[in-house]
């Protein structure tokens, strides 16, 4: 009966064309703001897939590392018991340090660049996807005797070399494990002259930062003993249950050992993009909130429209909770409407964006050239309560007002 009520009043041609000019305000309001809400947070999950796509082409599903320090220390049965977990479909030994990259020749120095080197084995392009990011040369590191490094692109530009074709090799600097003499700081570096094979390009975090090379070279050049690594980065089996197989790795390895899934390993990353996320949503909630008040005016109006209405309803034995109730769902019908066509509106446009990359992203420096768009259903439903809580919030008022109506059937 409510619906009834609120549907009639709805239609129904009113005295005074203000009250149907704003309660269609009040609709496109909630339609620009519904739509608003949902391509917002459609944009936000289409970047944070995007980033991270990328962050898991160079982090692994899981990583070992020690609980302090820099090395681990890993025996043969360890690693046997690592590598036959059930559900582990491969793992990779690495080290990582910090290095000097230097190119110079006769004439002096060309380009250099402080790097981060991550010596790797040759399960590496099991477990990650950088070597699918290769645009120059192959991914190829060389082994202990004759290394080879793979460049971040950045790092490529800044020491001035073309990987793929480079005739000079470069001089690589690394701190040497127990060296403490202060009065000579160049007895405390490892120098050696090394080729370079090929250079990839992900993301400006790794393509600034990292050069990749031989696992058994870097140890080397660290003074590592056999058994010492860096971490021990780890594949999972698709069909794998990649919590389960945290917690057992956990509980096999002990309180010495550090067990991170991918989201762990960026934590930080992900709550960034998270807290953006919600804090945008929070800004378009109050501009919906804002839009609303639209709603309180159109709806306040039809009160005063329909005292009369409300009086006869009273008079035929309608109680307050009842008219109450009408002008509550006049107020949830004006949002239905809004919302359900702002909903529709976002998914027209989000799809359009999808296929044929409508609105572009200005400048050249991304990866893509548009706005990456991605729906997810638990949005529409957040945003469907939003509204609905939003034009509850709304209607209240001069629902309330409708309800305390004096009854009177006679006009002065």
């Amino acid at each position: 009966m409510n619906f009834l009520f609120a549907w009639r009043y709805f239609k129904a041609r009113k005295t005074t064309n203000a009250i149907n000019i704003i309660a269609w305000i009040s609709i496109v309001a909630i339609i620009i703001g519904t739509a608003s809400l949902i391509l917002v947070l459609s944009v936000f999950n289409g970047f944070e897939g995007l980033v991270k796509s990328l962050y898991s082409s160079f982090y692994p599903e899981l990583k070992i590392s020690p609980a302090s320090g820099k090395h681990l220390t890993l025996t043969e049965d360890q690693i046997k018991a690592i590598r036959g977990t059930r559900g582990i479909k491969n793992i990779s030994l690495v080290v990582e340090e910090r290095a000097f990259l230097q190119n110079k020749n006769d004439s002096g120095i060309i380009g250099e660049s402080m790097i981060y080197i991550k010596g790797v084995d040759d399960n590496y392009a099991a477990v990650t996807k950088v070597p699918d990011h290769i645009v120059e040369g192959t991914f190829d590191v060389g082994d202990e005797e004759n290394p080879l490094l793979v460049l971040g692109s950045g790092i490529e530009n800044a020491v001035g070399i073309r990987s793929d074709r480079n005739i000079r090799p470069l001089t690589l600097y690394m701190p040497r494990r127990g060296s403490s003499d202060l009065s000579d700081p160049l007895q405390s570096l490892s120098e050696e002259l090394v080729n370079t094979s090929g250079s990839f390009v992900i993301q400006q975090d790794f393509d600034n930062k990292y050069v990749l090379s031989n696992l058994a070279f870097v140890k080397k050049m660290l003074s590592l003993k056999d058994n010492e690594y860096g971490a021990v980065e780890i594949a999972v089996d698709p069909k794998a249950n990649t919590d389960k197989i945290e917690k057992d790795l956990k509980k096999m390895m002990g309180s010495n050992y550090l067990v991170q899934n991918r989201f762990e390993q960026n934590a930080s990353l992900y709550t960034v993009m998270k807290i953006e996320k919600w804090f945008i949503y929070a800004i378009l909630s109050l501009i919906l909130t804002v839009a609303a008040f639209n709603m309180v005016g159109a709806l306040t109006m039809l009160v005063l429209e329909k005292k009369q209405d409300i009086s006869v309803l009273k008079a035929l034995g309608a109680d307050k909770r009842l008219i109450q109730r009408i002008f509550l769902t006049e107020g949830m019908l004006l949002a239905i409407i809004g919302g359900g066509s702002g909903m529709l509106l976002a998914f027209v446009i989000a799809t359009l964006q999808k296929k044929f990359h409508l609105v572009p992203l200005q400048g050249s420096t991304f990866m893509i050239d548009y706005f990456p768009v991605k729906m997810v259903l638990t949005d529409f439903i957040l945003v469907g309560c939003t509204v609905f809580i939003i034009a509850l919030l709304a209607s209240w008022l001069p629902a309330r007002k409708a309800a305390l109506q004096q009854l009177n059937l006679r006009e002065e």
